[in-house]
């Protein structure tokens, strides 16, 4: 065993304690163990670059072309070099691959979502009942509105908020009809069975992060009017829109329980041959027929429309701003990781002024030995490349699965974007390359057997 034979097992030990860590629950709501096991992961990934690069090292078949050769060899006797030049790109490109990873899950997960709770064309609610529980739509509303021209199908929906505990967040309490909760729900798992006079209640995830509501348990739920009923968790769900916890019940059944036939939002099925503008004009009138003409043309009045395009497309701006940071981060982590291959061959050539100046005397033009040196950043870049992949894919799987559930009650797929981790790669491996060669021309004088004479 050499002096650095400890660091073989050093780097997987990090990465292995990382990986247990992540298993651990959340402290005090947050997730402060994962935090720590993406530190551990990215520290034991850094520290086993060495012998990753060797591994990979051993996989490169010897080139024919002898610069190559030269180029190659030197990287596989010289690996513990490669700490410096690569330890940089290995924990940038991590990050960055973890971010890309993240985002694209979360958006790939949110669009599914807007997907199946936004089935009809065109959405009715009262104005301002996004912020209170004061203003109501009649209840014969959704009749008069199924007989206009246009009108396929329409759906009510009411939403009040309840308290479940005084030291958390109100839950909203959602009650619409569920004909088929499979496929207009978006379940996580299965549905479990509700046995007669029991009422199936369908929660979002937050509601079993935060209450326990487990599927097929059963759990008190305070209703608006202050009572208490029973009901049976018959399903789960994601909710991207109220982190705070959703209860939703089929109408029948919250009729049934309240008394409360009041709604807030309509969900309008359009005929092929519908004009929405006048639709939403006859239904202003429905609502508000004194003043539908002056609410109309002021963009005011007791209701609201938005089609399912307008939201789903707001929504998904809203989430690309929210995230546009991210890509100036990635772009500072790659920059970092780019800056320490630069100083870190800038040295190397320096020191190593001499053998370039033999390799001169040898016959070896400056432009040989420049690409020579600009083979070793490619290689050295490209099995940092790879394992920075690997290890970023490692850390979005504990941001995926660990600290997204633990920090907001929800869960989405992990979704890996081959194309944009491909170009990343690749502009890496280039950007490593360029920078390689870059530095050591910068850093070699015109006259590299003077380096040898010095000698003589």
């Amino acid at each position: 065993s050499g002096p650095g034979a400890h660091r073989n097992w050093l780097g997987p030990a990090l990465m292995l304690a990382g990986v247990a860590l992540s298993f651990a629950p959340a402290v005090g709501g947050l997730p402060l163990p994962a935090y720590l096991a993406v530190a551990l992961l990215l520290l034991g990934g850094i520290v086993a670059v060495p012998s990753g690069v060797s591994l990979l090292l051993r996989a490169v078949p010897a080139p024919h072309n002898p610069l190559a050769l030269l180029a190659v060899q030197r990287s596989r006797h010289q690996r513990h070099t490669a700490t410096i030049a690569v330890a940089g790109v290995v924990a940038s490109l991590a990050l960055s691959v973890a971010l890309t990873v993240m985002v694209a899950s979360f958006r790939d997960s949110v669009t599914e979502w807007l997907d199946t709770v936004l089935p009809a064309d065109l959405y009715a609610r009262t104005a301002g009942s996004a912020a209170s529980d004061t203003a109501y739509l009649p209840p014969e509303l959704a009749a008069a509105v199924t007989r206009l021209p246009g009108v396929a199908r329409v759906e009510t929906q009411r939403v009040t908020q309840v308290q479940m505990a005084a030291d958390q967040p109100s839950v909203a309490l959602i009650a619409r009809p569920l004909p088929d909760p499979a496929r207009r729900l978006p379940l996580v798992g299965k549905l479990a069975a509700v046995d007669e006079g029991e009422t199936a209640a369908y929660v979002s995830e937050a509601m079993v992060s935060l209450y326990g509501a487990r599927l097929g348990s059963q759990f008190m739920l305070p209703m608006p009017d202050g009572q208490r009923v029973a009901v049976r968790v018959a399903g789960v769900w994601r909710d991207y829109a109220r982190q705070g916890g959703a209860v939703l019940l089929a109408s029948a059944d919250f009729e049934r329980l309240t008394g409360d036939r009041r709604i807030n939002d309509l969900a309008i099925w359009l005929r092929p041959d519908a004009s929405p503008a006048a639709l939403q004009q006859a239904i202003r009138q429905l609502v508000e027929p004194a003043s539908s003409g002056a609410a109309a043309s002021e963009g005011q009045g007791l209701i609201e429309f938005a089609s399912v395009s307008e939201i789903r497309a707001t929504s998904l701006r809203i989430f690309d701003r929210s995230f546009a940071v991210t890509y100036w981060l990635q772009a500072v982590a790659i920059a970092i990781g780019l800056f320490g291959i630069a100083a870190s061959f800038s040295a190397q050539v320096l020191a190593r002024r001499k053998e370039f100046g033999l390799l001169a005397h040898l016959g070896l033009t400056r432009r040989e030995v420049l690409t020579l040196v600009a083979v070793e950043g490619a290689v050295w870049t490209a099995a940092g490349t790879l394992l920075g992949l690997l290890l970023g894919i490692a850390v979005s799987v504990i941001l995926v699965k660990v600290v997204n559930p633990q920090s907001f009650h929800w869960t989405m797929d992990l979704v890996l974007p081959a194309t944009r981790l491909a170009a990343l790669c690749l502009a890496v491996m280039a950007a490593g390359t360029a920078t390689a060669w870059i530095a050591a021309r910068a850093a070699s004088g015109r006259d590299l057997i003077r380096a040898v004479k010095e000698d003589w």
